[in-house]
């Protein structure tokens, strides 16, 4: 009898064993399943901007925000995105920096989106900090315009649509005269730009790699910006948002959908790829489309 007993102590704690085995193999496996569908399902996000400055033959007008690939492949030659912005039936195609990484340079990964992007719509493109410090934007800059593709840095350009025209924006990114993130920011040439513009009375689209200089869009009187640069806070935790950010710190006041201030609006995106940190955690990645409303 006692034998009995202490046999089927030794079986149940063999099973007890081998059940948290199972268990803990199967959150292992849910985890990668997760982490997986996080880093590689892409979701759309869409939003109206409604502004009376807006000409009324704009009125309609949907601007289609990538920002931040790094590289990242999404299907063969990147079809995953591209259908997905084919869907959407862009006016225009805005690119906010950073298509390559600089630590893991791959210009053909980020060209095969560019490839596609310019048979869809106008691709209007601003450097980000990983253009800047990788060493190598004159031939980033050779194959995008090559390629089609409007490159913005500290340059303007008219739209024009029916009779009317709205102004576009854009800046190069200030990681041309700082070497490192722990650098400070020279935003000297920014202010430069910004002030030029500041005085035009056309309604201004600003195209933009950096979220928070969102103050200095303020002051120039900018009225839609396109930033990226957070990577969404690269994770995010329900009802508080991202955690870190490039240049902003922890929880980062910028990282994910639209900011408001005096009579400016900044549209941020989260981004598609990762840099440093590999994995995105309740931050898949994003295309923004955002339809210009003009009512008046």
């Amino acid at each position: 009898m006692y034998d009995c007993l202490i046999l089927g102590v030794n079986r149940l704690r063999l099973w007890s064993k081998k059940g948290r085995i199972i268990l803990y193999s199967i959150l292992v496996l849910i985890c990668i399943i997760f982490c997986i569908y996080q880093n590689n399902s892409i979701v759309i996000t869409e939003s109206n901007y409604n502004n009376p400055r807006i000409p009324g033959d704009f009125d309609g007008f949907r601007i289609v925000h990538i920002s931040d690939l790094h590289n990242k492949m999404f299907g063969d030659d990147q079809s995953e995105i591209l259908d997905k912005v084919k869907g959407l039936s862009p006016d225009i195609i805005v690119v906010t920096g950073d298509l390559i990484d600089r630590r893991k340079y791959d210009l053909d990964t980020a060209m095969a989106f560019i490839s596609g992007a310019v048979k869809i719509a106008p691709v209007y493109y601003v450097s980000g900090n990983h253009e800047a410090w990788s060493g190598k934007f004159p031939i980033i800059r050779e194959h995008l315009i090559a390629a089609g593709v409007s490159i913005l840095d500290d340059t303007a350009v008219e739209l024009s649509k029916g009779k009317s025209s709205i102004r576009l924006l854009g800046l190069s990114d200030p990681g041309f005269l700082t070497s490192e993130y722990y650098k400070d920011t020279n935003i000297r040439r920014i202010k430069e730009k910004l002030n030029q513009w500041s005085a035009d009375e056309n309604f201004a689209i600003l195209l933009s790699h950096r979220p928070e200089l969102f103050d200095l869009y303020c002051e120039n009187n900018i009225d839609l910006v396109f930033a990226g640069h957070a990577h969404g806070g690269q994770i995010r935790i329900p009802f508080i948002g991202g955690l870190v950010a490039p240049h902003q710190g922890l929880f980062p006041k910028y990282t994910s959908g639209s900011y408001s201030q005096d009579s400016t609006t900044m549209s941020v995106s989260r981004g598609l790829g990762n840099s440093i940190f590999p994995v995105r955690i309740f931050n898949r990645p994003e295309i923004v489309v955002v339809t210009l409303k003009s009512y008046k």
